[in-house]
């Protein structure tokens, strides 16, 4: 199934999409619209989730929120993939031989549709198409043959990066975290619902141009290495979010950078899509 937050009368509500409508399954939440305490019940109310006997809206109609807006960690890591890590190889960039995990601060969160906004104090603006995933189970210590059993769903990320105040800061936090730099949605899909989250094709598409194409079979450090890695140093809690890396084709070797104006689209198989139009920061 795929789960996710929308806006409707103003009103914030946690729903599931049912082909072209969104019930309302807010009440089984009781009244609140944060995804990461649904799914830390979801194992209890799964059967009246997929009753969907809630009030029916039209897609249309509503507004998509990030699925999930609180969560405790937003993790990804970097360097993840073979071409990508060759490109930067060849841009004269030291690889790392073991897994590199930066984070992004849960602020940069922003819904699939909004803008990006191009910050002041840099036009180095780079996007990054990613498989994203999210914790449904409280685990510590997870052994590699257990990992995927720890997640809730998947969704599309886009990594949006200030290169330079990357570069400036050694654990890439902060030109990582800039305010709207983190989209992700359009939903969350039920690891049900994807055939192989090790075999999807991901895109970025800027202005009709393709950017990035490539498919998650590239991934050096695969999910379950991912999940067992970070687990033997910190609880990893429903609703946190952790991306999978980025595919070659970045504009930090191109230096054909995001500019105003443009519309940059991540699409993910089987996942959906995001997009955002490059604003300036008012």
């Amino acid at each position: 199934m795929k789960l996710g937050r929308f806006l409707i009368n103003g009103e914030a509500k946690i729903g599931k999409l049912s082909g072209e409508e969104v019930v309302d399954l807010t009440a089984l939440n009781g009244g609140s619209d944060s995804m990461r305490k649904f799914l830390e019940i979801l194992p209890d109310i799964r059967a009246n989730v997929e009753a969907e006997n809630g009030t029916r809206f039209a897609l249309s109609d509503v507004q998509l929120l990030a699925p999930i807006n609180d969560p405790q960690k937003f993790l990804a890591i970097g360097m993840n993939y073979q071409a990508h890590a060759q490109e930067a190889r060849d841009a004269g960039i030291t690889v790392p031989e073991t897994q590199l995990w930066f984070n992004k601060q849960v602020s940069c969160i922003a819904a699939p549709f909004d803008p990006i906004v191009m910050p002041k104090v840099s036009d180095w603006l780079d996007y990054e198409a990613e498989l994203g995933f999210v914790i449904g189970t409280k685990c510590r210590h997870v052994k590699k043959e257990d990992a995927m059993s720890m997640i809730a769903g998947y969704f599309v990320a886009n990594d949006v990066s200030v290169r330079d105040w990357q570069i400036r800061s050694p654990t890439m936090t902060l030109g990582k975290s800039f305010d709207t730099h983190g989209p992700i949605g359009p939903w969350i899909t039920t690891p049900d619902e994807v055939s192989d989250p090790e075999n999807l094709n991901l895109r970025t598409i800027v202005d009709g141009v393709v950017r990035q194409n490539a498919n998650t079979k590239d991934l050096i450090f695969k999910i379950a290495d991912q999940i067992e890695y970070l687990s033997t140093v910190m609880t990893l809690l429903p609703g946190d979010l952790l991306l999978t890396g980025t595919p070659s084709g970045v504009a930090a070797v191109t230096r054909d950078w995001m500019k105003v104006g443009q519309v940059c689209r991540v699409e993910i198989d089987e996942l959906g899509a995001i997009e955002g139009t490059i604003v300036s920061e008012v």
